[in-house]
């Protein structure tokens, strides 16, 4: 089991860094062509709505939802019975998102409006901004059907990750990033506004997408023809749990779409920033947040159906430990070396010709946004606790709380540091939310936080902050902004590798080994 976990994990971890790698050389060639102007703003609007829906409804809420009971009907009822259920809930699924698809393409200048609420009043009232508003509307037209296909990419995942075939869903977001890559290079010339080639790259990706996994779903005698099965009583099963964690395990994607309706009333620039700095966080949440929550799931369905709940708890401890091991040293990492990161990686073309210090304003967004990270990382791992035992509500109402907060430390810092009280009001909400999560599953005696998990967390902190200081002492004895992009390269090059070593021998020096790691039931011997 423990082997079995681990190995799976640094699976989807190595699949998901090479997407994360490619998305990054995306951004860059987005910041290369927009920069952080009007257009990237818009761009990053109407691509942020479609993705927002895909991890609120498929990856968000209809995977935590599906992968329970379908590994419930694998183990209770045989391959049969999983084929004809991913038949129902391919069909119904499939029906509801073209509704909601067409919906969104038909409806986009309301859509554009009721998330862009600074551009449609600019608009309205005859600003120049107002320009913003009818271009966000026309990308959206592109954009959106990718939620259609995405949704449909992500079921198959599923289905591939109870089967322990986690290379293929980690790999497919490859895909989508050569998709507008591609179109990117190619269709940029051919328009007025160059985001127009973006958005064609977003949905062209989501077909290529779809029909990557097509033929491993095949392979795994899955792929049949799709049914309409709105009252089969799985399909209802999967209704009841979903109907809630739309809310519960898409939190922060919320707050995130919540931020960027505020964004739009600030100064141009803010939404660019924000996505830049998300951007990269949302690198080591998903090389290792996303990947341990993406095999710890399916691991705790089946251990919740075979009833054992010892195996239950170090599961879940395990994924603690380890999002903490890695989570603590890259928010230090990100905190520290994120201008060199910025400037390599989107300090080019129309991000550099301006006369705003965009490196400067992104890396405040990723300071701001790391203090959150490790409670992302965390609520990835405590809330397939609850979903692993079809319990929804519980994720929802601390959800509740949740954005409520986030509101509410918007409302108190956003006047006041614009954007960076964005997205300081999403790493404290994450914050509450990993808290309340945790609390509710100790108060259920379902996991309580290990007495060596705790010494384990003690001796990261400290590795990481010998790491933090050897980095920032020698980062400091160069002026890199004046360098070459050759130059910062090897730089940053040298800096990762210095802080890696550091890391793990001062983990090393501390007594920890790998079997520490890799092992689920550590007990305290250990």
């Amino acid at each position: 089991m423990a082997k079995g976990l681990f190995r799976s994990g640094m699976i989807v971890s190595a699949m998901t860094m090479i997407s994360r790698v490619l998305g990054l050389v995306r951004d860059a060639v987005v910041a290369n062509l927009l920069g952080a102007n009007a257009a990237a703003d818009v761009f990053l609007f109407a691509n942020r709505i479609p993705n927002f829906l895909r991890r609120l409804f498929a990856e968000g809420a209809f995977a935590q939802a599906f992968v329970p009971v379908l590994s419930e009907i694998k183990e209770q009822q045989g391959d049969d019975k999983v084929r004809l259920f991913v038949a129902q809930a391919a069909g119904t699924l499939g029906a509801i998102l073209l509704i909601v698809t067409v919906f969104g393409v038909i409806a986009s200048p309301v859509i554009a409006a009721l998330f862009g609420t600074g551009w449609f009043i600019d608009w309205y009232q005859g600003n120049p901004d107002g320009e913003k508003f009818v271009l966000a509307s026309e990308l959206l037209k592109w954009t959106f059907p990718y939620l259609f296909f995405v949704s449909l990419v992500a079921l198959s995942g599923a289905v591939m990750n109870v089967y322990n075939r986690f290379a293929v869903a980690a790999f497919t977001p490859v895909l989508l990033n050569i998709s507008i890559i591609s179109c990117a290079i190619l269709f940029h010339d051919q328009f007025s506004v160059g985001a127009y080639s973006l958005a064609i790259g977003v949905f062209v990706g989501g077909v290529v997408q779809l029909i990557f996994q097509l033929p491993f779903l095949y392979r795994a005698r899955m792929l049949s023809k799709p049914r309409w099965a709105w009252q089969d009583d799985n399909v209802k099963k999967v209704r009841k749990l979903m109907i809630p964690a739309l809310f519960g395990v898409s939190i922060s994607q919320i707050n995130l779409l919540l931020d960027t309706m505020i964004a739009s009333l600030l100064m141009t620039g803010s939404i660019a920033w924000l996505y830049y700095s998300d951007r990269l966080i949302e690198f080591p949440l998903g090389l290792f947040g996303i990947g341990i929550a993406t095999v710890i799931l399916p691991a705790l369905s089946k251990l919740h159906s075979s009833k054992k709940s010892s195996d239950f708890q170090h599961t879940l401890d395990w994924g603690v430990r380890f999002v903490i091991f890695l989570g603590l040293p890259a928010m230090v990492g990100l905190m520290l070396i994120s201008p060199l990161i910025i400037s390599v990686l989107f300090d080019h073309g129309a991000f550099r010709d301006s006369e705003i210090d965009h490196v400067h304003a992104v890396s405040l967004g990723v300071t701001a946004y790391s203090v959150g990270l490790v409670s992302f990382m965390l609520i990835k791992v405590l809330a397939p606790g609850f979903y692993a035992r079809q319990d929804t509500k519980t994720p929802v109402r601390i959800g509740i709380i949740t954005l409520v907060l986030n509101m509410v430390f918007n409302i108190i810092l956003a006047p006041f540091i614009g954007y960076l009280g964005l997205a300081l009001a999403t790493s404290m909400s994450a914050s509450c939310n990993a808290y309340l999560l945790y609390r509710q599953l100790n108060k259920e005696q379902v996991y309580t936080f290990s007495r060596f998990s705790s010494r384990f967390t003690v001796k990261c902190i400290v590795s990481s902050a010998i790491m933090g200081v050897s980095v920032w002492y020698i980062s400091n004895l160069f002026s890199w902004r004046e360098w070459h992009f050759s130059e910062q390269v090897i730089l940053l090059c040298g800096l990762l590798a210095i802080a890696g070593f550091v890391y793990f021998f001062s983990m090393f020096l501390l007594g920890i080994r790998l079997n520490t790691i890799k092992n689920v039931a550590t007990t305290e011997s250990n």
